[in-house]
């Protein structure tokens, strides 16, 4: 049975949009992007590279490297292990609702929208 104190490991994918607590990225340090871009516009664009990922055409990655807004785009998406309480809740819950290498919907958080993938 595990603990209260189990950690998790996941990597993700965050697209940023105007709704955003932070306009800018590595990618877009002006945030001229990122300030121009809508919910409903990140959200499509995430699904997108959600249903290339689960058909098996893109890595998950790849993917995080080439377009997350996090800074853990060079990282292939690797967030490493955390534990409760130290994640934005949306993101804690969904991440410790998957089973290890289950990819998540997407998740609305005050970052932006990300698709998560459990990987311990």
């Amino acid at each position: 049975m595990a603990s209260a104190s189990t950690k998790v490991s996941a990597s993700h994918i965050l697209i940023k949009h105007q709704g955003s607590r932070r306009k800018s990225s590595w990618k877009d340090p002006q945030g001229a992007l990122i300030s121009s871009t809508t919910r409903d516009a990140a959200v499509s664009q995430l699904s997108a590279l959600r249903s290339d990922i689960l058909a098996g055409v893109a890595s998950f990655n790849d993917v995080a490297s080439r377009y997350s807004d996090c800074s853990s785009a060079k990282r292939g998406g690797d967030l490493g292990p955390f534990g409760r309480g130290q994640m934005q809740k949306p993101f804690e819950e969904a991440t410790y609702a998957l089973a290890v290498g289950e990819i998540s919907d997407i998740v609305d958080t005050d970052s932006g929208v990300h698709i998560i993938m459990r990987t311990a």
